[in-house]
């Protein structure tokens, strides 16, 4: 997106001073009326008249990255730190739009460049804290953590409808592992409140709220975060999503241990391992005596994109496995290899929305890690159809047997919004990959190839818009 200025002589300037200030009065006025369409244009106005002006470069960033155009907003927030480097808050928002697209390393850059400019800025400390704990850091982010929340762990994002909101504390963690339901809370909607959860203080009291959301979805990764979350539970009457003992019960090993005793589930054995102790000589013992053999597979807590998760055939695979993955501790995980016949994988997701099972997706590969976006889906027609099978008709594609199995898991795990994804094994048995509150739903691309899609998409989200707002009337009411 680029902006323009008009020309004008240097006996106009008066009269465009006015008309920016003008636009930038009326811009900020509609904002606060909650008429974001036309705060909209008025920002384009505005800086087609004058393309550096900072108030409207940011505004108009944020109102975009609110409405989900996140690449137009690193655009324009990009042409924010250009044209004003010394501008903290801008890098901010530019770092902001980076960690969306997992460019964290780009990321840190911006976040300690504006800590340069303003060492005490809050927001920029606040990245740094989720930043470096994705790149490995903990420690580090532990500290930025501190000075960002230490003194007020509440941040209250805008609110930009007309009348009156419901008020969601939002409960996350510092160090990620979030679940990613803030496209569900629109700003038109929804008044959040973000809680730092690591750091909240039962003697601070709470803002006004309507609802709990407890995003931290991470058990493995989220310890000080649920604890934080459960203290603050026990300050507030409001109705909650996703309490923190059920959230606290989905780490990964002890999911797959609770999730073995239901008939038709089979569970890949998990268990956390020192990295010293895969990097002793005897490692294959190490690993034998936890009951695993190979192949395996080796990740790195708190991710959940694919990335620091290798799959090793043999004990001399670990050095290199050692040197690839982050972290003190490494999960390692029972290989279930859900290849058919056929040669091909299929990886079934599932969403459990307040009580009820949803199918989002069935990604089909040949290779081991699978997940959608990467999955042999595109270029294949016939695995498109099967995805559209399972989308019409879970039951039928699954059959009798796996349907009581997920509806069991659904049940074990007392999650108001979470999702699993699995395989089946040749006689029905479902093979759980992972079960967890932090399941993405992502909206199909806009190709029309997807649009068989997008009806079991729009089922979900309407589904969790349902469930959020219910609960909140529930309770003022009540």
């Amino acid at each position: 997106m680029s902006f323009d200025a008009a020309p004008h002589s240097d006996s106009a300037w008066s009269q465009l001073a006015d008309r920016v200030a003008a636009l930038w009065q009326s811009g900020v006025a509609a904002e606060q009326c909650g008429e974001c369409a036309t705060a909209r244009a008025l920002w384009i106005e505005l800086l087609g008249l004058d393309p550096t002006h900072l108030g409207a470069l940011n505004r108009l960033g944020a109102q975009l990255a609110a409405d989900g155009d996140h690449d137009l907003a690193r655009e324009v927030f990009a042409e924010a730190v250009l044209q004003h480097p010394g501008d903290a808050m801008s890098r901010v928002n530019l770092a902001n739009l980076l960690v969306k697209h997992e460019e964290f390393e780009e990321a840190r850059e911006h976040l300690e460049q504006a800590l340069r400019i303003d060492a005490d800025f809050r927001p920029a400390h606040a990245g740094l804290a989720f930043v470096l704990a994705r790149l490995g850091e903990p420690e580090l982010a532990a500290r930025h953590g501190r000075i960002a929340f230490a003194r007020s762990c509440v941040v209250e994002a805008k609110f930009r409808g007309a009348g009156q909101p419901i008020r969601v504390l939002e409960l996350i963690a510092t160090t990620g592992g979030n679940v990613r339901i803030e496209s569900f809370l629109n700003d038109r909607v929804f008044q959040r409140f973000l809680v730092a959860a690591e750091f909240y203080d039962p003697s601070h009291p709470l803002p006004e709220h309507d609802l709990v959301l407890n995003a931290v979805g991470d058990a493995d990764l989220s310890g000080a975060a649920l604890r934080g979350v459960a203290a603050l539970m026990e300050k507030t009457a409001a109705p909650a999503i996703n309490r923190p003992e059920a959230v606290q019960a989905t780490g990964r090993a002890e999911v797959a241990r609770r999730l073995a005793a239901i008939p038709g589930v089979r569970t890949a054995r998990t268990a956390a391992v020192a990295r010293e102790a895969l990097a002793a000589p005897n490692a294959a013992a190490t690993l034998a005596e936890l009951g695993f053999r190979f192949p395996l597979l080796l990740r790195s807590p708190g991710f959940h994109g694919g990335e620091h998760f290798l799959k090793l055939d043999s004990v001399n695979e670990l050095p290199g496995a050692l040197d690839a993955l982050p972290g003190r501790e490494l999960l390692a995980i029972e290989f279930l290899d859900s290849r058919t016949t056929d040669g091909k994988r299929r990886k079934y997701r599932a969403m459990m929305v307040d009580g009820r099972l949803y199918p989002l997706h069935c990604a089909v590969s040949r290779h081991w890690k699978i997940h959608y976006f990467s999955a042999e889906m595109a270029d294949s027609a016939a695995n498109r159809a099967e995805d559209a099978a399972f989308l019409a008709d879970m039951p039928g594609v699954l059959g009798p047997r796996a349907m009581r199995a997920l509806e069991a898991i659904q049940s074990t795990l007392g999650l108001d919004y979470g999702g699993m994804d699995f395989g089946l094994s040749p006689d029905g048995e479902v093979l759980v990959f992972e079960a967890n509150a932090t399941m993405v739903i992502l909206p199909p691309k806009p190709e029309p190839k997807w649009d068989y899609r997008r009806p079991a998409v729009e089922r979900v989200c309407r589904a969790v818009h349902t469930m959020l707002t219910s609960r909140a009337r529930q309770a003022t009411l009540a």
